[in-house]
């Protein structure tokens, strides 16, 4: 569940029920999915969320994807432990983990904005649930197992001694630190403090034990009742300490836990000192991208000068579609049927005129629209090249050549019918090598996305919502170009084409029996070339939002205009205005200023 989905539902939704459900239900859901074959891959499509390899790193002879990790505040139930590896998290915490179910259970509370957890009656997870959640879960990063403070000895032997196959750490208090762990332990163990505990004297003693792993402050609390949740200063104060304890003992493994809502806070605590961060509270509140977000960040404060790619033939390949859009619209507004066209038929173009001068502008107006996708799938390439490919940015090499390899694809359909457009095959045949040599340079690109975007203010909040109603736009114009397609190659017509033409296909089918596979190869086109263009924007509008991307704004306002333009001017030019026929472009266009003016504060901020 990207930002973009989870806090439209949040607000609209899930605020509504007890936190426990809300997370269940995201959690199941999100699980579910994951659970499906090429569901995972489904999640990793939304969300690009994998961490740069660049952030890899080694703890205690464990290797992490990644230094951000979950706290088990958020999944006390491992509800959603199959999808946490596909949210861009390096590791995750599990716990606090008992022998046996706890009678009494207090749910986790929301008042004014924060999450209020248990003091003393908390969410715990049995052994036994937790063996069973991570059996053949195929989880491929560390997991971290926190004991309650509570066990005994024996309980914790038993503990270790089952979950020692299947995680990479434990986390307990200073207690079982000093009266469980020992030589025996084949796991690193990590002492749990507080900010307030941490202390000089219960450092030196930590540092001397030789079972320890290091340390795991968690951020202040704020006790209110019974419950508890994250102090307003929490991550200042974290920070704070994070910095002593490495000033003074710079060679213990320090992770925080908590006091995150922001890149720039976990930032922060990078800058502070600290090997591992585990997300709380805020991520609850920031929503499901924050790693992402986090790992952007980051690799803002760490990132070498771009290395230039070259983009000359990814260019080459977006002009050629460009020009081949503006000659297909010279003769949409001219001949609109070509001599091939009028030999396949066994009709020239005053033939058709005398029968129905309706027909050809009704192919006048596939024409144009195709056209009109073309110019704008071109604009879309040529951004893509020069600002995504040149700049070195993976994202932008997948969403340019997954829709340029549908878009050859699309040349089947358009002689599903029957008839292959000799011009059509000409023009792939030039953009075959074109996109050969594209393709080639583009294995060159590696990089990672990075931003100096670091809070969640109004901007980045409005933002979410217009890359919502782009992610939309593309979504239902692929939808739009499969129906059309699918209807080119089979009945070709719908009833508000007849009723434009006044002709049933029979009567066309009288006219000339080659008619109508003109007709539908035209149809058929128009549609391969919207899927290809709503992929572009739907992965544009995926992968491509950051704080001050002008870039990405200014190809979303322009590339989608030529496509608009001659879809319903084409429509007013021949007059073919029917609203039903027309309802869905006009949905897609108030959909598209929706997300331009939304998006516009955040994508074209500067600083």
């Amino acid at each position: 569940m990207p930002d973009w989905s989870y806090h439209p539902l949040k607000r609209l939704v899930l605020d509504k029920f007890r936190p426990k459900s809300s997370r269940e239900f995201i959690h199941k859901s999100m699980s579910t999915i994951a659970s499906i074959p090429g569901g995972r891959k489904f999640i990793g499509f939304l969300g690009h969320m994998k961490p740069p390899k660049e952030f890899q790193k080694e703890v205690n002879h464990t290797t992490f994807p990644s230094p951000i990790g979950l706290s088990g505040n958020i999944d006390p139930n491992l509800s959603g432990i199959k999808v946490f590896q596909e949210l861009g998290f390096g590791f995750i915490e599990i716990g606090p983990i008992v022998l046996n179910e706890p009678n009494v259970q207090k749910e986790p509370r929301m008042e004014n904005s924060h999450i209020l957890f248990s003091v003393d009656l908390q969410e715990k997870i049995p052994l036994k649930r937790v063996l069973q959640k991570l059996t053949n879960q195929n989880i491929r990063i560390p997991i971290f197992a926190r004991i309650d403070e509570q066990v005994n000895r024996h309980e914790w032997d038993i503990i270790v001694q089952h979950l020692t196959p299947f995680v990479d750490a434990f986390i307990g208090t200073s207690q079982q630190a000093y009266s469980c762990v020992d030589k025996t332990l084949q796991r690193p163990f990590y002492v749990s403090l507080s900010s307030d505990e941490i202390n000089n004297t219960e450092i030196e003693k930590l540092v001397k034990h030789a079972g320890i792993g290091g340390i795991v402050v968690t951020a202040p609390r704020q006790t209110l009742d019974s419950y508890w949740h994250e102090a307003s200063n929490a991550n200042e104060c974290l920070a704070n300490r994070v910095k002593q304890v490495n000033e003074q003992h710079p060679e213990l493994i320090v992770i925080t836990c908590g006091g995150v809502e922001t890149p720039e806070e976990a930032c922060a605590l990078d800058r502070a000192g600290a090997d591992l961060l585990l997300l709380s509270e805020g991520y609850v509140k920031a929503g499901p991208g924050l790693p992402k977000r986090i790992h952007e960040r980051l690799f803002y404060e760490k990132v070498q000068p771009i290395k230039k790619q070259n983009w000359a033939w990814s260019f080459l390949f977006g002009l050629s579609i460009l020009i081949g859009g503006i000659i297909a619209l010279y003769f949409a507004f001219t001949s609109i049927i070509l001599p091939y066209d009028e030999y396949f038929i066994g009709l020239t173009r005053d033939d058709i005129l005398q029968v129905n001068p309706l027909i050809l502008s009704f192919m006048s107006h596939d024409r144009m629209a195709l056209a009109g996708t073309m110019i704008s799938g071109g604009i879309l390439y040529i951004q893509l090249a020069r600002h995504g490919i040149r700049n070195d940015m993976h994202w932008a090499k997948i969403a340019f050549h997954s829709a340029a390899i549908i878009g050859f694809i699309g040349i089947f359909l358009s002689i599903g019918y029957g008839y292959f457009d000799w011009l059509h095959g000409l023009f792939w045949l030039i953009l075959l090598p074109i996109y050969y040599f594209s393709f080639r340079e583009g294995k060159r690109i590696t990089g990672a996305p990075y931003s100096i975007h670091g809070s969640n203010d109004k901007a980045w909040q409005y933002g979410l919502y217009g890359q919502l109603m782009f992610i939309i736009l593309g979504f239902m114009i692929v939808v739009g170009g499969i129906v059309i397609s699918t209807i080119g190659v089979s009945k070709v017509f719908v009833s508000t084409d007849l009723s434009f033409l006044c002709m049933s296909p029979q009567m066309l089918d009288r006219i000339s029996d080659n008619l109508i596979p003109v007709i539908a190869h035209d149809r058929a086109g128009f549609g391969s070339a919207l899927i290809s263009v709503g992929l572009l924007v739907l992965m544009i509008s995926l992968w491509g939002f950051r704080k001050g991307e002008s870039w990405v704004w200014n190809t979303l306002a322009t590339g989608a205009l030529p496509a608009f333009i001659a879809g319903i001017g084409t429509h007013l030019f021949i007059g073919y205005t029917t609203f039903i026929h027309l309802r869905p472009v006009y949905f897609l266009v108030i959909v598209y200023l929706l997300g331009l003016v939304l998006s516009y504060p955040f994508l074209k901020m500067k600083g």
